[in-house]
Parts: C-alpha cells; structure tokens; sequence
C-alpha cells in the first residue's frame, strides 16, 4: 500500500531527481570557483534536475520531442549568455559543453543508470579541475610524441582488427591476432612509461625515473647511467637507478603475464616477487646512500617504441622465438626451452615469456617449464646488462651493482625452489 501512495503521488520518483540534483551540485561547485565560467551551482544543478524532469516527460508521453526541445532551449540560453559577451579573452567552450553533459546526465538518470551518471559526473568534475595540470602536460608533449600516440593507435585500432584469428604453420602455433596482439600488449606497456617519462623528465628523483626508464627500456637506461657512473659523484645515483629500472622488469612480466595467461599467476608470482623484494631491499640501501644534490639527472636516450619499423620487427622476433620453442620443446623437451630462453633473453626478455606463455596457454607446455624458461630468460638479459654496465662504467660501477643483481637472482631461485 505504502509503495502505492508513493507511486500515485509522484514521490517514488523522489530518489531520481535526488541524484540528479547532486550530479549537478557537484559539477556546479567547481565550476563556480571559475571566474570566467557564467554558469554555476545553481545553474548546474537546475540543468541537471530539468533533464530528469524531461526525459521523464519524454518517457510518459511516449515522445522524443520535451527532451529535444529541453536541449535546444539550453543551447539557446548558453547561446545567449555568450552573445553579448564583449570580453577580449576567449572564455572557451568547456562551461558550456559541460551544461549540455550535465542534461543528458539528469536524463540517463531517470532511465535507470544512475551509477553511470555518477561516475561520468565525477569524470567530468575531475577533468575541469584539473585543467591547468593537463594544459601543461598537452604543452610537454611533442610532436614526436603525439606521433608515437598515433602509430599505437594504428597498430591496435587498424592493423590489429583485420588480421586473421587462426592458427598456421607447423605445430599450430602462429596465429597472426595473437601474434600482433603481443606486439600492441609490448607497444603498450612501453609507451606508457614512454610518455610518462617525457612528462616528468627528472623532477622526481631517482627511483622514479629508473621506474619509467624500466618500463620503456631497462637497457637504454642501463647503457645511458652506466656511462654516467663514471662521474665520481653520479655513480650511487646510476646504481640506484639501474637496479629499479631491472626490478621494473619483473613487473613489467607480472603485468605481462596476467594479460595473456591469468591461470599461470599463482605459478610465476612466487619467482616474480623474490626477485623483486631482495632486489628492492638492496636499491633502498644505494637510494638511502645517494647524494640527493648531484644535480639535474640525465634522461635516457630511448626511441619511440610503437614505430610501425619496431613494432614489425618484434612481432618477427616473437614468431619466430615462438616457432623456435614450440620445436625445440617437441625434440629436445624442457632443455631445448631453457637452451633457448638462455639464448634469446641476452637481448629480448619479453619475446621468448609470450612465446612461453603462448604455448602454455595452447596447453604445448606445462606451468613448470613456462616459468623457468621466463626465469632463466629474465636472469641470461640480467648477466647481458651486468656485463655491459661492466665494460661502459667500469669495475667501480659492476662491484656496486653486483649485490643488486645478485640479490634478484638469489631471490628468484628461492621462488623457483619453492615452486
């Protein structure tokens, strides 16, 4: 009875409008601390109850037209808020585009998808008051930049959809969506720590610039810091930077791994998390050591990493380590696996895991062989750039960072005894 005096009366609407008017309250509070915003709390959140009252009109009359005509007057108003505006300064477009999302927002709320609405509003509120933070994030960027932005999107919007899902070749195992897919999942992670990078540069300290550089290229990062070590007072600087930039490898596989084969997880965290726990207690100790005044710390030289040229040759490189490995699991069993992830981990980590993880997900490999031949191919890239930091920053630099690496390694094989 009670629901019915409620729905007779018009009160069980109530909960609509309520949260019509708190999606506008909210948006209106902060475009009331704009001085050249003309529209307010009041103005918002009265926008934000008039979709709802006409998208509940449109709904009971079973016509389109009082949403309509509600839109075209609110144009019209901001139309005539703005007209007569003799102000030199542009005052822009962002007010006036957020009244128009702030009706449709009242109207989905009356059709039932009040959460949407709430999170859009909060996404909205967010995104206008922080408009001076992404002004000059927008002014960082580069043209290379928004270029490298561009070819990612044409490699996961343009190339990516038409290409064939299905297996050739011997053993099944090349399937040219999987293969590109590998390519887009590797273009992606790198071009977040790309772009990332580009917008911090160094204001933030060592361990998040090796934090980024290890997401982009721990051996871009590796080859640029070891070549400053040679500077006395750079040198605790480029071990610590060196060793987040390796231990970002680690996450870099965990990340990996969850995408393409969730079920393997629980197998491969054991050995991830090792490593990454002792190697990370060691760079705490060169990071609380570091002289914090070196000065201005040097970027590391890295390519963009979604050129369609990079991108190709990788997606090369992973068909044909995952050929490889498919026929040397099938000859040679796990000792031609490891043979391999020793051999092509001295250069490329992640080729030689998706093809592991590829053939474990095709049920060709079991979850043991999987993460050794990761373990061993993580461990075979870490001795490569250890050698290298060697040759480029010389004995002072490789004794330093020995413990780092060491520490990894000794926590990786414990995973690997545990697993």
């Amino acid at each position: 009875m009670y629901e019915i005096f409620l729905q007779e009366n018009g009160l069980g609407y109530v909960s609509a409008f309520a949260t019509s008017l708190a999606v506008g309250l909210l948006v209106g509070v902060e475009r009331e601390r704009s001085p050249a915003a003309k529209a307010g709390l009041r103005t918002f959140a009265l926008v934000s109850v008039l979709g709802t009252l006409l998208a509940m009109l449109s709904e009971k009359t079973d016509s389109p037209w009082p949403l309509v005509a509600g839109i075209v007057a609110v144009g019209a108003m901001i139309i005539g808020a703005y007209m007569g505006d003799e102000q030199d300064e542009d005052p822009g477009t962002t007010t006036q585009a957020a009244l128009i999302l702030c009706l449709g927002l009242g109207a989905i709320i009356w059709y039932g998808y009040s959460t949407l609405a709430i999170m859009l509003a909060i996404t909205m509120t967010i995104l206008l008051h922080y408009k001076p933070e992404l002004q000059t994030m927008t002014r960082n960027l580069t043209r290379a930049d928004l270029q490298s932005m561009l070819q990612f999107a044409v490699l996961s919007f343009i190339i990516l959809p038409i290409l064939p899902d299905r297996e050739f070749g011997p053993y099944d195992t090349l399937n040219p969506y999987q293969t590109w897919w590998m390519v887009v999942l590797i273009s992606g992670v790198s071009l977040t720590g790309y772009v990332a990078l580009r917008l911090v540069g160094e204001r933030y300290g060592a361990p998040l610039l090796g934090f980024l550089g290890g997401l982009v290229s721990s051996t871009a990062t590796t080859m640029v810091y070891a070549r400053h070590a040679k500077e006395r007072a750079m040198i605790n600087l480029a071990v610590v930077v060196i060793t987040i930039a390796n231990l970002v490898v680690l996450v870099r596989l965990g990340v990996v791994s969850s995408v393409v084969s969730p079920r393997l997880l629980p197998h491969i965290l054991p050995v991830l998390v090792g490593g990454f726990l002792l190697g990370t207690t060691v760079a705490f100790y060169w990071w609380r050591r570091m002289n914090r005044s070196a000065g201005e710390l040097p970027m590391p030289e890295i390519k963009n990493p979604t050129e369609i040229k990079a991108a190709v040759s990788f997606g090369l490189l992973y068909a044909v380590v995952l050929l490889a490995a498919a026929w040397l699991s099938d000859i040679a069993g796990s000792q031609g696996l490891y043979l391999l992830a020793l051999a092509s981990g001295l250069t490329d980590v992640d080729a030689i895991s998706l093809s592991s993880l590829r053939l474990y997900e095709q049920g060709k490999l079991a979850a043991e062989p999987t993460v050794r031949a990761i373990a061993l191919a993580y461990m075979s890239n870490l001795a490569f750039k250890f050698g290298m930091l060697a040759a480029i920053g010389g004995r002072d630099l490789a004794r330093r960072t020995a413990p780092g690496i060491g520490a990894v390694a000794v926590g990786m094989i414990a995973g690997l005894l545990l697993f």
